[in-house]
């Protein structure tokens, strides 16, 4: 089920990934392509996005199971925090080396993506697939922290005002909600995730550190660099909690 969704929603909005990545990249929108070559990176994300998904949900469902839950719980929202974000630990080692290639692929798109991965292969090794695995995380953490106990209450307060467990469309409505809520707040990082992905090997960005490439986008860019691409990103996030959790919840009924 977590599968099916990651495929789904990943494909669907691939091009608005493809827009908030060269909004956010260090040569600017218009030189990393603009709106030319939408779909480039796509055969990266087409392949690590199923086990990508599947791999957060088996961890997500699996941890929650042996920790105290219920919609009485007042531990409730700590348990979804914990199982969230162990889950993306798990995921990030499946997504980052697609999201390597895909964005470096987003940013020239005059480069196949099998292109990209063998100079990365070549000249950084796999070492060069996982740059940005500790930023990545850094991301995913605080969005899940945020996205699902937030996803799970709405679930839990729709279900009680309507007297019965929420349909998959209403899933899919607490998602884009709480989506695009932690979208809003995690964008700072996803910025400085995205600097340290696209860094030229040996700049000081490349090594990884989060809190400096932070400063570094405030010291040239401010308040804006921080938040650059935050309304594709937001959009997408959105968009992308409806279509994720709705299928997720819908193909796990149909499977149950």
């Amino acid at each position: 089920a977590g599968g099916v969704a990651g495929v789904c929603v990943d494909l669907i909005l691939f091009p608005l990934d493809t827009v908030k990545t060269r909004l956010q990249s260090p040569q600017g929108f218009r030189k990393a392509g603009g709106f030319r070559g939408i779909y480039a990176g796509v055969p990266s994300t087409a392949i690590g996005s199923f086990p990508n998904a599947a791999a957060f949900f088996i961890t997500y469902e699996n941890v929650k199971s042996v920790l105290p839950h219920g919609s009485s719980s007042y531990l409730s929202p700590a348990t979804h925090m914990v199982a969230a974000s162990l889950g993306e630990v798990v995921a990030c080692l499946i997504r980052v080396p697609s999201e390597v290639v895909k964005q470096r692929a987003q940013v020239s798109p005059s480069s196949s993506t099998l292109q990209i991965l063998s100079h990365t292969l070549y000249h950084e090794g796999i070492q060069g697939l996982y740059r940005g695995y500790k930023s990545t995380v850094l991301r995913e953490i605080p969005f899940s922290l945020v996205q699902f106990p937030l996803w799970e209450s709405l679930k839990d307060l729709w279900s009680w005002k309507q007297g019965h467990v929420v349909d998959s469309w209403q899933s899919a409505v607490c998602g884009a909600f709480a989506g695009g809520f932690a979208a809003a707040v995690t964008t700072p990082l996803d910025v400085a995730k995205t600097r340290i992905m696209l860094a030229k090997a040996g700049s000081s960005n490349a090594r990884g550190n989060v809190l400096a490439a932070l400063g570094g986008i405030w010291r040239t860019q401010g308040l804006s660099g921080l938040f650059a691409g935050v309304v594709p990103r937001m959009a997408a996030i959105s968009l992308g909690g409806f279509i994720f959790l709705g299928t997720y919840e819908k193909t796990r009924q149909l499977l149950l």
